[in-house]
């Protein structure tokens, strides 16, 4: 025990092999070793204690990491997380209980192991609640075939995890889609299509939006300009008739206001928007 004691906690990096192979030379406790050293932890906080409750129990990491590696993420950092797991489980045993250490960390790796999975499988967390997450790690191993699932094995899947069968068809949804790329990958040919080539409103790009604010400015800038060569009168009926905020005015209301036939105040319009269109193309 001793020896075990003094040799260095393996990291899961690097050749990853050549850690599984250490982690497996640590020897197993005997309840008795175990009960000594976690007294000894929990009474006098001896680290040494604590990390040959650790060390000695690396392989069962690296058994239980090895059983998510279905859902495509690294061994190593599964086993990393494992470990997080452990150490934790260990600073929370109770060798009073009466509980061997390996059934108490068993819970704790794999939690960590959960977490792990869930914020890195998908780039949107997929399992937010407690019926979410035991359908994510249930749902694949209890499916009878690849093919979606009919109404009847959704009830049963339901029924054997205690949720809703809307939650089954739900997450059945979510584990056969995918992450999809917004743009192309570098590498890729130029013409491949990506989601970003028809997501995006070309019209609110910063350069044509920036082009479609200049133009309304020029075109402001112009219309004052284009209103400054008319008369008082034509300008009046032009804003009375065009850019007034309420109601429009009608040729009979413009022409009650000035005395002449409506037909005379259509004319004078007429006159002004052909005035003012020669000084709009101007300013434009």
């Amino acid at each position: 025990m001793t020896d075990t004691l003094n040799l260095p906690m393996p990291v899961a990096v690097g050749n990853l092999e050549s850690y599984i192979r250490t982690a497996n030379r640590f020897p197993l406790l005997s309840e008795q070793e175990e009960q000594t050293l976690a007294r000894r932890f929990r009474d006098e906080d001896d680290l040494d204690a604590a990390r040959g409750l650790v060390l000695s129990h690396l392989r069962l990491v690296v058994a239980v990491a090895r059983g998510y590696l279905g859902y495509g993420l690294p061994h190593a950092d599964l086993i990393q997380e494992g470990n997080v797991g452990l150490m934790k489980a260990v600073k929370r045993y109770d060798p009073a209980r009466g509980v061997r250490l390996v059934s108490f960390a068993i819970h704790w790796i794999k939690a960590e192991i959960h977490e792990y999975i869930l914020r890195n499988w998908r780039l949107v967390k997929i399992a937010t609640t407690k019926a979410q997450r035991k359908l994510f790690f249930n749902l694949r191993s209890l499916k009878q075939s690849l093919n979606a699932m009919n109404g009847e094995e959704i009830g049963a899947v339901a029924k054997q995890l205690g949720v809703k069968p809307e939650e089954v068809r739900e997450m059945e949804t979510r584990l056969s889609g995918r992450d999809v790329a917004l743009e192309a990958n570098p590498g890729e040919d130029e013409d491949t299509f990506a989601p970003i080539t028809y997501l995006v409103d070309p019209a609110e790009e910063p350069s044509e939006a920036l082009a479609k604010r200049e133009l309304q400015r020029l075109q402001d800038e112009g219309l004052k300009q284009a209103l400054a060569q008319l008369d008082a009168r034509s300008r009046r009926i032009i804003e009375r008739r065009w850019l007034t905020e309420g109601e429009a005015a009608t040729l009979h209301e413009l022409a009650d206001e000035y005395g002449v036939s409506a037909e005379r105040i259509r004319q004078i319009e007429a006159k002004a928007m052909q005035k003012m269109k020669g000084a709009l193309a101007e300013a434009v």
